[in-house]
């Protein structure tokens, strides 16, 4: 029932132009920003799909949006202008990142994956991964076995043959995801066989954002068995602002309590002696590849 102030709570689940689409109990509302809460500067979006608000209906049908809850973590893009960092909230309040990276068809490119893992862990949100395609290859987690190794979530699937598919409707079933991964991996392709028609409307979406440059859509899209997900593509522009190269450390799982056991306090883990990151890494604690991607984010390289 409506709040005794008239108010009704409710989730943004869409947002373009200053509009945003607020689900109710009494069914979607399309609203806008009451005036007070525009005042003073702003430094980032105010409101972004995957708030929690209250709104006050309008006699015409619409609303305004009166409250905002404060996020309890949100996906920030930032966007340099003159008056200073912009933070662009991609979607707030996510439950969960789900990483889809294909096992062949294309290539999985892991250095991307872990760039993807870095900046969800400095955001605080759980990751799933979802290794797709597992039909193209013999032995899939010959692949991406080395991130169960590191205590992630691996889903293997395929939309194919229908492997995994259960695994992922039950990972996704009343959470809020948002959902990345490289073009190409089937992103679309899995959403269609867990719910029909719905990975089309997330392309449909990503296809029309991609042809306007003023106007950006973004959109939480309901599912059957609860929840929402959220197409958010640019996990690859997002700066790892604010991080030094020492605190790369303590987003890697594996590499974080060996640090302290280095030789010298300043050690890059590339050439200086009695470091225990190379040590591990030579006993075969430490996976080659991750080593590498954790030394290319050290040194702010892009991944490959």
């Amino acid at each position: 029932m409506p709040a005794s102030d008239g108010l009704l709570p409710g989730l943004i689940v869409r947002s373009q132009s200053g509009f945003f689409t607020v689900e109710t109990e009494q069914g979607p509302i399309v609203c806008r920003l009451r005036g007070r809460l525009k005042r003073g500067p702003r430094l980032g979006d105010l409101a972004a799909i995957g708030d929690r608000v209250h709104v006050r209906r309008l006699p015409d049908g619409s609303g305004v949006i009166e409250t905002i809850e404060p996020r309890q973590r949100a996906i920030v893009r930032l966007d340099p202008r003159p008056q200073g960092m912009y933070q662009q909230i991609l979607l707030a309040n996510p439950d969960q990142a789900v990483f889809v990276f294909a096992c062949a068809r294309p290539e999985p490119r892991l250095r991307m994956l872990d760039r993807y893992l870095v900046i969800a862990k400095k955001q605080h949100i759980p990751a799933i991964i979802v290794a797709n395609k597992i039909d193209l290859v013999d032995d899939p987690k010959s692949i991406f076995g080395l991130y169960e190794q590191i205590g992630c979530l691996v889903l293997y699937t395929s939309a194919v043959t229908g492997a995994g598919l259960g695994e992922l409707r039950a990972a996704l079933a009343n959470k809020i995801s948002a959902l990345a991964g490289p073009s190409g991996v089937g992103k679309s392709s899995l959403l269609n066989a867990i719910q029909p028609g719905l990975g089309l409307a997330v392309r449909e979406l990503s296809a029309a954002n991609k042809g306007q440059h003023a106007t950006v859509v973004r959109q939480l899209f309901r599912l059957d068995e609860g929840g929402y997900v959220a197409d958010t593509p640019g996990w690859k522009s997002l700066a790892l602002w604010d991080i030094t190269p020492e605190e790369i450390d303590g987003y890697f799982p594996e590499i974080a309590p060996l640090v302290a056991h280095c030789q010298f306090s300043d050690c890059t883990h590339i050439h200086e002696p009695g470091c225990a990151v190379r040590a591990a890494l030579e006993a075969g604690a430490v996976h080659p590849h991750r080593y590498e991607s954790y030394v290319r984010l050290r040194q702010g390289q892009e991944e490959g």
